[in-house]
């Protein structure tokens, strides 16, 4: 796929990016090898390779999920102005 001078424009305007005529050529040759190179991504045979979360096979190191603090839920609501079943009640901003 090839881009022509007046795609490049309206992809501009469309990001609302103000460019001359030399930069339109500058940019329209990047885009153009942006998307040859898609193309080249989208022609690898992918058929059998499982999705993975990082290119190494590592496993991070998690800490316990232990509760260290102590539950000061009543002493912070004891001074909100209004709660409720141990929620904040705050006044309605978007109507």
């Amino acid at each position: 796929m090839s881009l022509t001078p007046d795609e490049v424009r309206r992809i501009a305007r469309l990001a609302r990016l103000e460019i001359s005529a030399e930069e339109t050529d500058r940019t329209r040759e990047q885009l153009n090898g942006i998307l040859a190179f898609i193309e080249q991504l989208q022609a690898v045979d992918t058929a059998g390779v499982e999705p993975m979360a990082h290119a190494m096979d590592i496993v991070q190191r998690l800490r316990s999920d232990a509760v260290t603090e102590p539950d000061r839920r009543e002493a912070f609501q004891a001074i909100a102005p209004e709660t409720e079943a141990g929620l904040y009640l705050v006044p309605k901003v978007i109507e």
